[in-house]
């Protein structure tokens, strides 16, 4: 499920980039283009924070033998 949850953010982030883009070059709305790099933005921020290795001194340590 996360998968899923990071890819669709992912390709949000990407239609607004581009939608930001195309919004700045048009002239149109510059307060609305720039809104919508900012939020691109913070998506694939929060992306990268998710996709953050964890150490592994939150992982149970596994039982050893001694064979």
């Amino acid at each position: 499920m996360s998968d899923l949850i990071l890819s669709i953010l992912m390709l949000a982030g990407a239609a607004l980039l581009a939608g930001g883009i195309y919004v700045l070059r048009k002239g149109i709305n510059k307060k609305q283009g720039l809104l919508m790099l900012v939020a691109a933005a913070v998506m694939f921020a929060n992306v990268g924070i998710w996709l953050i290795p964890t150490p592994d001194a939150n992982v149970p340590a596994s039982p050893q033998s001694d064979g």
